[in-house]
């Protein structure tokens, strides 16, 4: 069976969904692997290199040559009309914003996997995407709010004076908001944080960082759960204070298939001081912060609310060793002497599917169709 890795083609989409080291896994499971030329071009991975490892380099898309397609966008529509009965594709899908496509893949039975569907369980820890890409999120984050932000972040001493540390607080400390944090500690900054898990308060001081202790109930799970309006609205009033005296703030809080819970209003911008800077990472999927825009900077009064799109794809060269990898780690649990045949029993395999057989397995997509 082949694999194909095209080249992105959706606006900004710098990554590649394999590289020649995750080439040669695949090909040492007994799959062959087309490489369309320059996909991994901005990743720094040359045709070259996929050559050497094994891979065919073929000028336009695998989708209808392939039996699997993997990608880190997921394909257009005129590619998905490509794929053949009984093709797999593999990639970031977002069904509810991709009903179209999901529509035209049911239709030509392919099997497509969804790794924003992956279950978050210990099995699928080598194919979790979304966390891998969170770690390259929460490092980028906290270098964007630097490179706005009109001061120092670490204190220094001079014959001058003393200019003082940053004050960064993170919302939200999964993958993400743990990242960010480290980085900021690492920059000198003063970092103090807030999550709704009482998990993470462990976490978050072991990275040096304060933990923001808020009279809330907590949850004990290890990733967050939508909360009540009645919830926000007192975590809304809690934090507002700690907002007002931070000079940067980075929000992180998702919650995987629903609308981000909005944690930062208006009024608490207009109370920070003039040069601070919010990095709104929940932005594509509605935003933790009112006014915040995917890919957009908003100036609120003298605040800077930056807005996040496709911050992984800003690092190309390791956010795709580390999907690459990913990828290849999901192919490898449906794979058997040389033939990609997923189990959709599996616990994992099942839940990270998509589409199969002309139908729509995705309970929550089957129901906007």
């Amino acid at each position: 069976m082949r694999v194909g890795i095209p080249a992105e083609s959706r606006p900004a989409e710098r990554r590649v969904a394999g590289l020649p080291e995750t080439v040669a896994s695949l090909i040492g499971a007994g799959l062959a692997v087309d490489v369309q030329s320059g996909a991994g071009a901005h990743a720094h991975a040359s045709d070259a290199a996929y050559r050497s490892a094994g891979a065919e380099i073929v000028p336009d898309h695998p989708a209808g040559r392939a039996d699997v397609v993997i990608s880190v966008q997921p394909l257009d529509l005129e590619q998905a009309g490509r794929l053949r009965e009984g093709d797999i594709t593999v990639s970031f899908l977002q069904p509810a914003n991709e009903l179209d496509l999901v529509r035209i893949l049911a239709e030509r039975k392919v099997t497509a996997f969804s790794l924003d569907l992956l279950p978050r369980v210990t099995r699928a820890q080598g194919a979790d995407a979304l966390s891998s890409q969170a770690l390259v999120s929460g490092y980028r984050a906290v270098l964007v709010a630097a490179q706005h932000l009109p001061r120092f972040l670490p204190m220094f001493t001079t014959a001058a004076g003393t200019v003082p540390p940053a004050k960064v607080l993170v919302l939200g400390a999964g993958v993400a908001g743990l990242q960010a944090i480290a980085t900021a500690r690492r920059l000198g900054a003063v970092v103090e944080a807030y999550d709704v898990r009482k998990a993470a308060a462990e976490e978050v001081r072991s990275l040096g960082a304060k933990f923001l202790e808020l009279n809330l109930e907590t949850q004990d799970g290890v990733y967050a759960a939508e909360q009540s309006e009645t919830f926000l609205e007192r975590q809304r009033e809690l934090i507002a204070e700690r907002v007002a005296a931070s000079d940067i703030v980075i929000s992180t809080a998702a919650v995987p298939g629903r609308r981000a819970p909005v944690l930062v209003t208006t009024d608490m911008l207009k109370a920070m001081a003039p040069g601070s800077v919010v990095v709104d990472l929940a932005a594509e999927s509605g935003g933790n912060v009112v006014g915040s825009a995917p890919g957009e900077d908003v100036w609120v009064g003298e605040v800077l609310v930056h807005g996040v799109k496709n911050l992984p794809s800003s690092m190309p060269v390791h956010a795709s060793r580390l999907y690459a990898k990913n990828v290849a780690n999901l192919l490898h649990l449906m794979t058997e002497d040389g033939r990609v045949e997923p189990d959709l029993t599996d616990e994992v395999l099942g839940g990270a599917c998509l589409t199969h057989a002309g139908e729509v397995r995705h309970a929550p997509t089957r129901e906007l169709l």
